[in-house]
């Protein structure tokens, strides 16, 4: 999913800048905002610009064409401005407005993408390639509303190394069958039927946390005895119960058991 460059979001809070007369500080989410001063007020929606952004010529964006038109983050009367933020009124006609709104596209705003140095030599093979798994994580400053939501609570950091089945692997749930994707795009919370390899038994585990991601290693398709066919990734570990280890998807011959109910 591409990122939302621009949003309408509201101005939580506005606070003097010392030494400043024409500026002041807005808070934008979790971002720090340096704003006219006077020409919002706190509780106003604006249309929020996030930095990395590229925005088209037009007369309202004028006065970014010594920058080129990029939004970056800057220092202002030694006040850090992260974004910058318009009135509403910078929008196309027809727009619903709504606190959130990805207008990313509506004002054909594009993410700034560094230039390659011409004293570099070779050939430039292109974009980044799509079969090696990265992730584009959404900025702590943009989601406060989460910090607020599991303030007090601890947290672990781990690592998925068991790889991915397809989107449409349906999966058995204590709210009846659901397919991966219902379960991320609903966030979905409650169990999964699951098998305890120790205990020898069937047990159902509560979903923790959700995970999409894109381009992630190769896939492979199983089809088994019943002719039913499970898409997943070559990294993913499935149980042999007769030689009771697991193995990787990729390092299977194809004559293998496996647990797969």
């Amino acid at each position: 999913m591409d990122r939302a460059l621009a949003h309408i979001e509201r101005i939580r809070s506005i606070e003097p800048i010392e030494g400043a007369d024409r500026i002041e500080k807005s808070t934008i989410l979790g971002w720090e905002v340096v704003i006219r001063k006077e020409e919002f007020k706190v509780g106003d929606l604006v249309v929020y610009i996030e930095i990395d952004s590229i925005l088209p010529e037009r007369e309202e964006f004028e006065f970014l064409r010594d920058r080129k038109f990029r939004i970056k983050t800057v220092r202002l009367r030694g006040q850090v401005s992260q974004g910058i933020a318009f009135p509403l009124s910078i929008l196309p006609d027809g727009i619903q407005i709504e606190e959130g709104l990805d207008v990313t596209e509506a004002l054909n705003i594009h993410k700034y993408e560094p230039p390659i140095p011409a004293q570099l030599s070779g050939v430039v093979k292109g974009a980044f390639p799509s079969f090696i798994p990265k992730t584009d994580e959404t900025r702590i400053q943009s989601v406060p509303d989460v910090l607020v939501r599991h303030k007090g609570k601890v947290f672990f950091i781990s690592e998925k190394l068991d790889g991915c089945l397809d989107e449409d692997t349906k999966l058995e749930t204590t709210d009846g069958s659901k397919t991966i994707n219902e379960i991320c795009n609903t966030n979905y919370k409650g169990s999964v039927k699951s098998y305890d390899i120790e205990g020898d038994k069937v047990v159902w585990d509560k979903i923790e946390a959700h995970s999409v991601l894109e381009n992630n290693h190769d896939w492979y398709e199983l089809e088994l005895a019943d002719g039913q066919t499970i898409k997943l990734t070559g990294n993913h570990q499935v149980w042999l119960p007769i030689l009771g280890c697991w193995r990787e998807v990729s390092d299977l011959r194809g004559d293998e058991i496996l647990l797969v109910d």
